[in-house]
């Protein structure tokens, strides 16, 4: 009896992995098919002026931003035990893949607790959190600073209402430390800065400075794209449109397999304002799409179909 169930267990363990590769390549297949906005005989012509050192950076600047978050991963998970590289990158890149299906890779979190002991589930959710979260305070800060710079060249909003958007941000983050001690289900904002506090400070240090890495190598490919494609305007002008642009496409509730969609209808609202051709904007972010969501959800696959989870054991 013992076995058959074992036997039923690893059936459905191996089907549910099967159709999540299947769901992710199907979903990957469709967003390119049926986006009219890509040009591709346009962009082959394109491609074809690029040097191969060119390409090549591009390559690098991908595996950059997921190297740079596998050693984030590695770091923090050493607050529980020590971790190698190659461990912690099946972890984050099996994740991914597990997470494409979620809003905003919210099965991330769910999919590298598995990889743990049931007693660790907690502990691991909360350092994905922590790891995702100085990501995300780096994302407003800039977003925030690109945003008030791409007001002031472009004009688009008057100071007044500038000042009532960051009023009322100012206003949710009073009302978050007011609140600080308010409980939802044993859990309060108190209780999280406290168990931030528990991990040691050198972790914490090579965390942000691994996340302003990360954060420099995936804003500064969208920048060499524009380059690539021809776009010439000030440095400072076009970083701030890429930081506030990928603030505000983060901010809106989405899927990883429509990561690209969200992102592009923001970047044309903006780009578009700074005369650059939809047609290029479109393929800039699908390729963004391409070099940074679907190569390592399809390298994930290989540690999806090779995952082993102490929990069924």
């Amino acid at each position: 009896m013992k076995s058959l169930r074992h036997k039923a267990k690893h059936y459905l363990i191996s089907a549910a992995k099967v159709l999540i590769l299947l769901a992710s390549f199907y979903f990957i297949y469709r967003q390119l098919a049926n986006n009219d906005a890509l040009d591709w005989q346009q962009f082959t012509v394109k491609f074809a002026e690029w040097r191969w050192y060119e390409v090549a950076f591009l390559v690098f600047l991908s595996f950059a931003n997921r190297f740079l978050e596998i050693l984030k991963w590695k770091n923090l998970v050493h607050f529980i035990r020590p971790m190698k590289t190659g461990e912690a990158a099946a972890q984050v890149l099996g994740a991914l893949t597990a997470g494409t299906f979620t809003p905003n890779g919210i099965g991330e979190y769910g999919a590298k607790a598995l990889y743990f002991e049931k007693s660790q589930a907690k502990t691991v959710v909360f350092l994905n959190l922590v790891c995702n979260g100085i990501q995300m305070i780096l994302s407003v800060l800039f977003g925030m600073i690109g945003l008030l710079y791409f007001n002031w060249k472009m004009r688009l909003l008057p100071s007044g209402d500038i000042l009532m958007i960051f009023g009322g941000i100012a206003f949710v983050f009073g009302l978050v430390f007011l609140g600080r001690n308010f409980q939802v289900r044993g859990l309060s904002v108190r209780k999280l800065i406290e168990k931030i506090g528990q991990i040691p400070n050198e972790i914490h240090r090579k965390n942000v400075a691994l996340a302003v890495c990360r954060y420099a190598a995936f804003s500064h490919q969208y920048y060499f794209l524009f380059l690539l494609f021809g776009v010439d305007l000030p440095y400072g002008l076009l970083m701030a449109t890429i930081a506030a642009v990928y603030f505000l496409a983060s901010s809106l509730p989405t899927f990883q397999f429509l990561d690209f969609a969200v992102k592009g209808s923001v970047s044309l609202f903006f780009f578009g304002f700074l005369g650059i051709n939809e047609w290029v904007v479109a393929f800039i972010t699908t390729l963004m799409w391409l070099l940074n969501v679907v190569i390592p959800v399809g390298i994930g696959s290989y540690f999806v179909l090779k995952f082993k989870s102490p929990w069924l054991s």
